[in-house]
C-alpha cells in the first residue's frame, strides 16, 4: 500500500474553495441569525427585549466604536460585566473590531484584576458601574491604564 492510499482523501486535490470550505467563528454565527431571523427575540433582560437583527447592530456599533478608538488586530479589550446583554455584545463585538475579549470574573479583588489587565495588556475596559469600586481599586494599582468604558445596567441600578 503506498502512501498515497493511506493519506485522508480529503487531503487529497481538493484545494480550498467556498463549496468546501469556510472558518467557523461565532461571528458567523449571529450574522446568519441576524439574517435568517431578523425580528425573532434574541435578548430578554428584565424588560429589555432585543431580535436578532438589534443585537448584531449593537454589536456592530460597539465593534466600530472600538476600531474608532484604534482598538484592532492583536489589541486586547477586556469586559467585566454580569450576565447582562451588554456581555453578550462583547463577545461578538470585540472580535468584529478584530480584538481579544478578556472576560474578568466579577467575584475577583482589585488585586487579582490589575494582574490581569495588565498582564493581558488591555486598552479598553468595559465595566458595569456596579463594580466600579474594585474597577477603581485595580486601576489605582496600574501604570498604564485602559480606556474604561462604563455601563449601567437598570435592572441592577
Amino acid at each position: 500500500m503506498s502512501s498515497a492510499d493511506k493519506a485522508n482523501p480529503y487531503e487529497l486535490d481538493l484545494d480550498k474553495n467556498p463549496a468546501n470550505y469556510a472558518p467557523l467563528t461565532p461571528l458567523g454565527f449571529i450574522e446568519r441569525a441576524a439574517y435568517v431571523y431578523p425580528s425573532r427575540t434574541a435578548v430578554i433582560h428584565g424588560a429589555r427585549r432585543a431580535t436578532w437583527a438589534e443585537t448584531y447592530a449593537r454589536c456592530r456599533r460597539l465593534a466600530s466604536a472600538l476600531a474608532r478608538r484604534g482598538i484592532g488586530v492583536g489589541d486586547t479589550v477586556a469586559a467585566m460585566l454580569a450576565n447582562t446583554p451588554e456581555m453578550l455584545e462583547c463577545h461578538f463585538g470585540v472580535p468584529m473590531a478584530g480584538a481579544v475579549i478578556n472576560t474578568l470574573n466579577t467575584r475577583l479583588d482589585a488585586e487579582a484584576i490589575a494582574f490581569m489587565l495588565g498582564h493581558g495588556g488591555a486598552k479598553v475596559l468595559i465595566a458595569d458601574r456596579e463594580f466600579s469600586g474594585t474597577v477603581a481599586r485595580a486601576l489605582a494599582a496600574l501604570k498604564d491604564k485602559p480606556f474604561v468604558i462604563d455601563v449601567d445596567d437598570p435592572e441592577y441600578s
